[in-house]
């Protein structure tokens, strides 16, 4: 390299500013050299010509592409690189990151609609699966008044991954467990025993299809089962006197667990 003091060039940070890259990024280009700056001043520092600024500006561009250092060397300095080639590389390498983008942004779009509706099926859809008597706007009411929990954010999380055929899947688990409730009821079997813990087992895995349950928050359910006007309705629908027995051998469960039905609460 030439030592001058006066000659005609930019200095590192003029080059930087010029071609909107880091003072740093020159260095490290300097010194693996890929870019080194034809001159110097007395003082030893870097002077860049018109013709390193060309070759910095090949650089830019070639990285921006997305093309990486070593491959860049070679189409600037191996006469016999396939330019093209290297290019079209490039090409399927950013197609097939836009096709991974766009899927990642089909994604968002359906957590964004799960956290904001809960059930990304249309009434149509939902009236199939869930049955007549389902309400499309009980979605909407489950947010306003859950969409603050932990809970809320967690069946949207799993609702966002599924379509109509999960969600037949896990209405059709749902429905086997009423079944097997009310049999069970009307078999006479009693609370606390293996049959009812079963069920009451069974539960808990059917509902973590929404979000996970502990034992605690089972006994909230029980409760609610048997209190709110909806929910009863639906269990003495499948047999008279099914929510409150549903509730009792939820209670019994926790109890053997050591937990006070009385004072549960929701954690």
């Amino acid at each position: 390299m030439s030592d001058a003091t006066d000659a005609e060039g930019l200095t590192v940070g003029q080059a930087s500013a010029r071609l909107g890259v880091t003072v740093r990024a020159l260095h490290h280009w300097d010194d693996i050299g890929l870019a080194r700056p034809s001159l110097r001043t007395a003082a030893g520092y870097r002077l860049y010509t018109a013709g390193d600024l060309e070759r910095l500006h090949r650089i830019v561009v070639y990285r921006e592409l997305g093309l990486g250092l070593d491959r860049i060397r070679a189409v600037l300095d191996d006469s016999t690189a396939d330019v093209p080639d290297a290019l079209r590389g490039q090409r399927k390498q950013v197609t097939e990151r836009i096709d991974r983008l766009q899927q990642l942004g089909a994604g968002l779009d359906r957590m964004i609609d799960a956290h904001e509706r809960g059930l990304l099926l249309t009434a149509e859809q939902q009236s199939a699966i869930l049955g007549p008597r389902w309400n499309p706007d009980w979605p909407v009411e489950a947010r306003q008044r859950y969409g603050a929990t932990t809970q809320w954010q967690q069946y949207a999380e799993r609702s966002a991954a599924r379509g109509p055929e999960e969600w037949q899947t896990v209405a059709d688990a749902v429905a086997d467990l009423d079944r097997a409730l009310g049999d069970a009821m009307d078999a006479g079997v009693e609370p606390g025993s293996p049959e009812a813990n079963q069920l009451v087992e069974r539960h808990r895995e059917v509902f973590a299809s929404y979000f996970p349950l502990t034992r605690q928050m089972q006994v909230c359910l029980g409760r609610m089962y048997e209190a709110d006007p909806g929910f009863a309705a639906h269990y003495d629908g499948i047999r008279a006197g099914l929510a409150t027995w549903f509730r009792r051998i939820v209670d019994a469960a926790a109890r053997a667990h050591g937990i006070d039905p009385d004072t549960a609460t929701w954690q």
